[in-house]
């Protein structure tokens, strides 16, 4: 028989007589490796599984035009290719702007976006009803369903006012028999509108006024009132508001009051109506030559859905990118939000890489969203880090405990051998090899384990599944068979100081 079979016969035989014992310091060293295998793989695993919990909290990049440039849907593609495939959850795109609902004379602020993009990047909205799928087809947010008394399956016919956004002096195109259009911002945001033409002489010879979405008892008398409107003809522009007191005066009705030049000719303000009247000599100072682009388009639309967010998304209405484009005649965006699952240095890598590539197109964080994620990841993994050490140190203790009783058990037994000239490194040996065998076994059963109890713990918590790490079962069986030895250590410390003589003595 070899020295080697001898020495593992003379384990097995010593791990067999004390069955009892060596299964408590088994079962330490499999428990410890369990937690061990298990939280080492949720510490690796977790920054990927919270990442893609947080995307559920919303954005957490904007795409925005630089100064002076336009967001269009090309530009934002091409940006969207920096991103690598993996690492880019969504991407949606917004377009924001103020629609009328003539009907009930108010108006909202309504965002054209890709639904399914929305879907992902911000997956809190709740959505009664269902999201719009086909043409025309809008989503209303509760707050504005609530107070106009719309719901699923509901039509509304919204309406988009124009502004005037020709380059140049407004005055160059009031020339005689010309026909003007232009809107302002009357009362609480709502848009006022008007049509005039000019006579042969180059003065108002005609004019029409929308105001619609102004209340009906006040500002909508504006374009009923024939001693109101007949005040207007005969008048060159620009005009000038009067009988405004300064101390009722808001931005708007300063502007109707003061920014035509000295000398220009008056008109009063309707009693009661005051901001109304300063929107609509707003309209006519800034008033173009009408065109088919400029002129106002009404749509009808079906509500599929209802918004719930609990933010104020709720205030607004969603349609689809393409139903805006249709309705305004403009093919541009506003902000796209993007849902990027990377660490925060590498977020603000791609930022930086954006507003410096002089695309037209800045890019910056969403820092609310940013900061928790990565505050909560380094607290989570700091945690894992240790309970993980924590619980080995209490393995550690465990078997170290154990061991020392067995040298207790086997004072006798040492004494003998020692008498008999058994080495001191024969005895340490066999301790030794005690302990790595249980710190093997114990190694490749908590590798085992630990893979499903952090498959438990990820789908429980996370909703995910995780994917066995190759390396997770050698690591695992070299830090338990350390944990092992280092425990026999004292033990064998405490067997090394047996005195052969004392303890044949019987003392």
């Amino acid at each position: 028989m070899t020295k080697r079979r001898m020495f593992l016969r003379m384990i097995t035989a010593s791990l067999l007589r004390r069955r009892s014992r060596m299964l408590i310091a088994l079962l330490s060293i499999g428990i410890g490796a369990t937690i061990l295998a298990g939280l080492v793989t949720i510490y690796y695993d977790v920054p990927r599984q919270m990442r893609a919990q947080m995307r559920s909290y919303g954005a957490n990049m904007l795409l925005m035009p630089a100064d002076g440039e336009t967001l269009t849907e090309a530009r934002l593609e091409e940006t969207l290719s920096r991103f690598p495939e993996e690492t880019l959850v969504g991407a949606a795109p917004y377009r924001y702007v103020r629609l009328d609902m003539t009907s009930r004379q108010q108006s909202f602020t309504t965002a054209g976006t890709d639904f399914d993009a929305v879907q992902k990047t911000s997956p809190y909205f709740s959505v009664e009803g269902a999201y719009p799928a086909a043409s025309r087809e809008i989503l209303v947010g509760k707050e504005i369903a609530e107070t106009i008394g719309v719901k699923v399956g509901s039509e509304m016919e919204l309406t988009w006012q124009p502004t005037a956004v020709a380059e140049g002096d407004a005055s160059a195109d009031w020339v005689p028999g010309a026909m003007l259009s232009g809107s302002a911002e009357g009362w609480s945001g709502g848009s006022v509108s008007i049509s005039a033409t000019l006579g042969e002489d180059g003065k108002i010879a005609e004019i029409t006024v929308d105001a619609s979405t102004q209340t009906a008892e006040f500002g909508g008398r504006a374009q009923t009132d024939e001693a109101f409107l007949n005040q207007f003809v005969g008048k060159s522009l620009p005009l000038r508001l009067t009988n405004v007191t300064d101390e009722n005066a808001g931005a708007g009705i300063r502007t109707a009051m003061s920014a035509a030049p000295e000398g220009s000719d008056e008109v009063d303000a309707l009693t009661g109506a005051t901001v109304t009247s300063s929107a609509i000599v707003n309209a006519l100072n800034g008033a173009r030559t009408a065109s088919a682009a400029s002129q106002p388009r009404t749509m009808k639309y079906t509500v599929s859905g209802i918004l719930v967010t609990g933010g104020e998304e709720e205030g607004y209405i969603f349609m689809a990118l393409s139903d805006l484009e249709a309705l305004t005649g403009e093919d541009r965006l506003d902000v796209a939000e993007l849902s990027v699952s990377a660490e925060e240095d590498q977020l603000n890598a791609y930022a930086e890489g954006i507003t410096e590539e002089d695309n037209g197109v800045t890019a910056r964080l969403v820092k609310r969203v940013t900061k928790s994620e990565t505050a909560v990841l380094g607290k989570l993994q700091a945690l894992v880090f240790l309970v993980t050490v924590v619980v080995l140190l209490l393995t550690m203790i465990c078997v170290s405990t154990t061991m020392m009783a067995v040298v207790s058990e086997r004072r006798r037994e040492i004494g003998l051998r020692k008498a008999l000239g058994a080495s001191d490194n024969s005895i340490r040996g066999e301790f030794l090899g005690e302990g790595i065998f249980l710190g093997t076994l114990g190694g490749v059963l908590g590798a085992v384990l630990g893979f499903v109890f952090a498959q438990v713990v990820s789908v429980n918590v996370f909703g995910s599944s995780i994917t066995f790490q190759p390396l997770l079962l050698p690591v695992t069986v070299l830090v338990s068979v350390a944990i092992a030895a280092v425990s026999c250590l004292a033990p064998i410390k405490r067997a090394m100081a047996i005195d052969p003589a004392l303890v044949l003595k019987g003392e």
